[in-house]
């Protein structure tokens, strides 16, 4: 009964990025990342004039911030 329980309990660290000596939580960069993700894709927005149209902005750039984190922790982590 305890495997069941426990199984989700599993003894793997966080990834971290040694950066000037100290451990940098990955999900702290990818969630960098993915914001100055969000600022291009706002000001490529604004230069072809399709940010004028968007119903709901600030949804529109956190789901785009957050899409951009996760494809990027994919991609350099595979979580």
């Amino acid at each position: 009964m305890a495997a069941i329980v426990l199984s989700g309990c599993v003894a793997s660290e966080a990834p971290s990025i040694p950066l000037f000596g100290a451990y940098f939580p990955a999900w702290l960069l990818c969630a960098t990342i993915g914001i100055l993700g969000a600022v291009v894709v706002r000001v490529l927005f604004v230069l072809i004039g399709l940010d004028d149209r968007l119903p709901l902005r600030l949804f529109v750039y956190v789901c785009l911030a957050a899409g951009i984190s996760f494809a990027t922790s994919l991609a350099f982590f595979g979580r």
